[in-house]
């Protein structure tokens, strides 16, 4: 998915000489945090509310640039690095500009948020299994066809190497929501699971037991 399927363009912006009482303005019509400086379309900056507050409200939007973010991206380029853009500097939208340099719009943080849904699967069904490793024991293949031996498949995988203990955290979406035959496929093969998120049918068994067991007695 490429930034310009996100793109909003009725997002406002404002121009140097403006007054910051038209920015704070128009961020309160908008419902917005950051707001774009253009001068002639071409795009200079973004602004955060935070910085005009700041300042004295009959000024121009110039003598508050000192907190100006520069950056921004290209229609071209894929929504991730809009992500990453925003989370690094905090942006309620990520400015969008041409290879000139000029205004085409912005990504709204909602719109990135719900592009990452997508691109994860989150809005799918089912579990989700995260395992723990040394990073000379990972390995890919490995890990799915344990998986598909269970007459499953991985709809979504990542990993990150967590500083804290020095190990190799897998994180892996499958297509079902029971797990217990893949867990202890996992723990045979001496694969530590951190946690899970899912269903396992030996505890659904028990709590059917259980319920089956209380009714009796209340008989």
């Amino acid at each position: 998915m490429l930034a310009n399927q996100l793109i909003t363009t009725h997002y406002p912006t404002v121009e140097p000489d403006d007054k910051i009482s038209l920015a704070l303005q128009l961020m309160e019509d908008f419902d917005i945090l950051h707001i774009a400086l253009v001068d002639h379309n071409k795009y200079l900056g973004v602004i955060s509310k935070d910085d005009l507050l700041d300042a004295n409200d009959n000024a121009s939007i110039k003598v508050a640039l000192g907190g100006m973010l520069q950056k921004a991206v290209r229609p071209s380029e894929h929504f991730l690095t809009a992500l990453k853009l925003a989370s690094q500097n905090n942006l309620s939208m990520v400015p969008v500009v041409n290879n000139e340099q000029e205004w085409v719009g912005a990504i709204p943080a909602t719109e990135l948020l719900k592009a990452a849904a997508t691109f994860t699967g989150a809005e799918e069904p089912g579990a989700v299994i995260i395992l723990e490793m040394e990073r000379k024991s990972y390995s890919f293949g490995e890990i799915s066809r344990l998986v598909e031996t269970n007459d499953a498949y991985i709809t979504q995988f990542n990993t990150f190497f967590e500083n804290e203990t020095g190990l190799l955290i897998v994180t892996i979406k499958i297509n079902k929501l029971e797990v217990s035959d893949i867990l202890a496929t996992f723990q045979r093969y001496e694969y530590s699971v951190r946690y899970f998120m899912g269903e396992e049918q030996y505890e659904n068994e028990l709590r059917y037991n259980y319920d089956h067991l209380m009714s009796y007695l209340k008989i």
